[in-house]
């Protein structure tokens, strides 16, 4: 029989946050796959654990994911961690929980620490729904449109950011959401230098200007509080009367109302005959 994938959530720092049901697990797996092997060395002497390491994390080379699911298909149970944190958020080893499941594996959740969950629950802005964005894009259209998604959201957003880069997105959040907007920042959650800052994004822009922060950082900006309205398409009927006043052919003149209103090219060339 296969052995079973464990997906381990680890503490974001403090180590009495790792659950008595996660330090059996890694002491009773062949093997432990890890994000950053010296960080979890250190977790594994904390419980005891004799398990084997190896690494892996978003640039390992398929020879390593193919390594760990042989493991698996020989009846050796595996333990997936990373850095801190729960694994697959904002983490490569969905692509191993998708190859095991792939391959009939059984995948068990071992639940416990995520710095998304942790940074809402101290922040006091609302929680009911949020959006879950990772790490936004460097620069780019990409970064831009995720921007936007920010400043349009009706919910409550969650972001990661390196320490370097924060003072950089909140003064583009500043730009894209307003300067009022609420949000929170929350660094080295559970570690001796937690710090959780509220306020607005022109006064958090403001103050990590001046004073950068240093390590882990978890964002949450306030949504708008205004569902977004989707723009409705455009009356097939209308529009191509429009058009062929224009002067297009009428395959032409199908084929745009097709794509602009999402009927059926069939339906439009048999709409625009019988106008």
């Amino acid at each position: 029989m296969a052995g079973t994938l464990y997906v381990v959530a680890t503490p974001l720092g403090n180590l009495d946050d790792l659950s008595p049901r996660a330090a059996a697990t890694l002491c009773r797996v062949t093997t432990v796959a890890a994000e950053d092997t010296r960080r979890t060395k250190t977790l594994m002497v904390h419980v005891g654990s004799s398990a084997d390491l190896m690494s892996f994390h978003a640039h390992s080379s398929d020879a390593v994911l193919h390594r760990i699911l042989h493991l698996l298909g020989t009846g050796k149970d595996v333990a997936l961690v990373t850095d801190a944190g729960t694994p697959t958020v904002s983490d490569p080893g969905a692509l191993l929980v998708a190859a095991a499941r792939a391959r009939d594996v059984a995948v068990v959740t071992v639940p416990g620490p995520t710095a998304v969950a942790a940074a809402l629950s101290v922040s006091g802005i609302s929680a009911d729904r949020y959006l879950f964005l990772g790490f936004l894009p460097r620069k780019g259209t990409d970064r831009r449109r995720l921007l936007d998604l920010v400043a349009k959201s009706e919910w409550t957003v969650v972001m990661f950011e390196a320490p370097n880069r924060v003072a950089e997105l909140l003064g583009d959040l500043e730009t894209a959401c307003g300067g009022a907007r609420s949000a929170v920042v929350a660094r080295e959650l559970t570690k001796i230098f937690e710090e959780t800052r509220a306020g607005t994004l022109t006064e958090l822009a403001g103050y990590y200007a001046d004073a950068p922060p240093r390590g882990e950082v978890t964002v949450v900006v306030s949504g708008s509080g205004r569902a977004v309205e989707e723009e409705r398409p455009p009356d097939p009927q209308e529009r191509a009367r429009v058009l062929l006043a224009q002067g297009m052919t009428r395959k032409d003149v199908a084929d745009q109302i097709a794509t602009e209103t999402g009927i059926t090219r069939n339906t439009a060339y048999r709409l625009v005959n019988e106008l």
